[in-house]
């Protein structure tokens, strides 16, 4: 195989930055083609002079002027904002890491499916709110989908012979977030701070938060609905807090096989970057005698009822999903704001599910004035929580 061409979407964030470590580990085998980031205009710039992009694009319009500032003098190309980034975005290339966080990594995803290439996929939000639309056009295009939600990824591995017929059940792990063993009451203080320290997994601030209420492994089991075709009765959550078995496919002969390793997103990063080969990681290798032991418990949607409203969407189906994902994003955005308490994020997502049911989304236009009027609807609840 010759060197894979590569786009970035969301370089500058957790998934992104560790994507290119891997890059830079292995630069025979990689070109970086297009880099895109949110905000972070010096970590963006040197990016791109290490890897030296075709393109480097920065979403916020306003911050060219500086990109171009930092970039003068090394003759590489930039750009910025919303048609840039989608322009970036379409490049054909061999592989494209779409870890853009939230609803905003749609449209630039989708731009990159139309190529027909290899879509690392990180962005579950993008999945949940227009699932038909997007996968719709994977089919389309041709292209390749691989998972790098380190449970979706586990399963996906676990899966390998493709005998999906033969799976009586999946399971995803979630390793409770900071607060798994809080009474309720003891959940009604907690502040930004304490949600932010997740104590396995090192991670984006909006991901944090929704380890913290499980929004986040309630995301993930409409993902691995749409990614491997199972209804939300075949997709188990069992809270395992080492963070280490990562996911597990039961098979009717009684088999059940299960992708193990230690809690680094670099691992399941690597297996989607060198598809369908390998290669070497710095990734710490597990050690079973110094984990001990390995624990299991069935997660409580009394406490975490975010579980509970994910699957109530994945059932209801059509626009279900996307009202859940907007009202969520709103919500913790207020949180992260300090505006609202950490129980009202659930409130305020069940109270927007609840006022808008399930409407048909049929195309992308639908799905994103959906998002908008949910948005609006959850942003009036946390401001009137706030006052």
């Amino acid at each position: 195989m010759g060197v894979k061409r590569l786009t970035i979407l969301g370089s500058t964030g957790s998934v992104g930055t560790q994507t290119l470590d891997l890059v830079a580990e292995n630069p025979e085998a990689y070109a970086v083609c297009a880099l895109i980031g949110g905000r972070n205009v010096s970590l963006l710039a040197e990016q791109a002079k290490q890897f030296r992009p075709e393109i480097t694009v920065i979403s916020d319009e306003s911050l060219l002027g500086e990109l171009r500032d930092a970039l003068a003098g090394t003759g590489l190309d930039c750009a910025a904002g919303r048609e840039a980034v989608l322009e970036a975005s379409g490049r054909p290339v061999d592989w494209t890491m779409a870890a853009i966080t939230g609803v905003a990594g749609l449209e630039p995803t989708l731009e990159a499916v139309k190529h027909g290439g290899t879509i690392a996929f990180a962005n579950k939000e993008a999945l949940v709110s227009a699932g038909d639309v997007f996968l719709r056009a994977v089919e389309e295009a041709k292209a390749t989908l691989l998972p790098v939600d380190s449970e979706h990824n586990a399963i996906m591995q676990a899966m390998a012979d493709g005998n999906t017929k033969a799976i009586d059940k999946i399971v995803l792990t979630a390793s409770g977030g900071p607060f798994r063993n809080h009474t309720l009451e003891e959940m009604r203080g907690i502040t930004r701070e304490a949600a932010l320290r997740h104590p396995v997994w090192s991670m984006g601030a909006k991901i944090s938060i929704d380890s913290a209420t499980m929004f986040n492994k309630g995301l993930e089991v409409i993902e691995a609905a749409r990614l491997f075709n199972l209804p939300s009765e075949q997709i188990e959550v069992l809270v395992h807090p080492q963070s280490i078995v990562h996911g597990m496919v039961y098979y009717a002969d009684g088999s059940v096989l299960a992708q193990l390793g230690s809690p680094d997103m670099r691992v399941p990063i690597a297996h989607a970057l060198a598809w369908p080969a390998r290669i070497a990681t710095q990734s710490p290798r597990l050690d079973l005698v110094a984990a001990a032991k390995l624990e299991f418990q069935a997660p409580d949607e009394v406490r975490f009822p975010a579980l509970r409203l994910a699957r109530e969407a994945l059932t209801a189906g059509h626009g279900a999903p996307t009202v859940l994902n907007a009202a969520n994003e709103i919500a913790v955005a207020a949180f992260l704001e300090n505006r609202i308490g950490f129980l009202d994020i659930a409130h305020i997502v069940e109270t927007v599910m609840t006022k808008f049911g399930a409407p048909p989304v049929d195309d992308l236009a639908a799905v994103l004035a959906l998002d908008e009027t949910a948005r609006a609807a959850a942003t009036a609840l946390a401001g009137a929580r706030a006052a």
